[in-house]
């Protein structure tokens, strides 16, 4: 039996992130991958195209941006912001013909890691008010806490493994997500938090361990 990689990195820039999750994907055996991001970049999928308008917007604020493998569209990370993926072979169970669905499934650690911090989280469909903001649009589940988005996440199947790549916010700026992905107003991001606004105290890392640990734990053995 194949044990779980299981990888933290308690700092990471975006695009180190990428290039360790690319390593596990093509590797094709379970693993889970946790980081603490280093600073605001701005991710976006891979049907995304370089003109989009909120990549020039953030090109003009020097914020840098990185193409995801996975789908989806817009995320600003900010700094101390955690990223997470699992990675698991096309022939597991736990993939199934469902995976396009199975958010709630695949991503039931962090559920279970926001628990002890006294965080209700529930992943739920996807609130449907944006084509740009991945954590605000119209396609698959985010996780919500108390009615607010904190978590999104975002798929890829390659010919051997399929790879589950997701957010939890720790803080949200409201106003660089109204400017980037042209809000008119602040009613759309107030849909967005952070999990500090709803009382998590830990740093960061302790967070990033926690949810590595959960996510094992609720996938079971590989």
């Amino acid at each position: 039996m194949t044990a779980w990689s299981v990888r933290v990195d308690t700092t990471a820039s975006f695009a180190e992130v990428l290039r360790t999750e690319e390593t596990l994907l093509r590797r094709g055996a379970p693993a889970v991958h946790v980081a603490v991001v280093d600073g605001t970049v701005v991710s976006f999928g891979a049907g995304v195209p370089e003109s989009a308008p909120y990549l020039s917007a953030a090109d003009r604020r020097g914020i840098p941006t990185a193409r995801r493998r996975s789908g989806g569209t817009g995320v600003v990370h900010l700094e101390g912001d955690l990223v997470w993926a699992v990675i698991l072979p096309r022939s597991d169970r736990r993939v199934g013909r469902d995976f396009v669905r199975a958010y709630p499934r695949l991503g039931a650690g962090l559920v279970a890691a926001l628990a002890p911090h006294r965080v209700s989280a529930t992943w739920v469909p996807s609130p449907g008010l944006s084509d740009d903001y991945c954590p605000l649009g119209r396609r698959g589940n985010v996780l919500e806490v108390g009615g607010r988005v904190v978590g999104a996440a975002a798929q890829h199947l390659s010919g051997t493994a399929l790879l589950h790549q997701g957010t939890l916010s720790f803080e949200v700026d409201r106003d660089l997500v109204r400017d980037l992905f042209g809000f008119p107003d602040d009613s759309i991001p107030a849909r967005l938090a952070g999990v500090a606004e709803h009382g998590v105290r830990a740093r960061p890392e302790e967070v990033a361990e926690g949810v590595a640990q959960a996510l094992v734990a609720a996938l079971g053995p590989p």
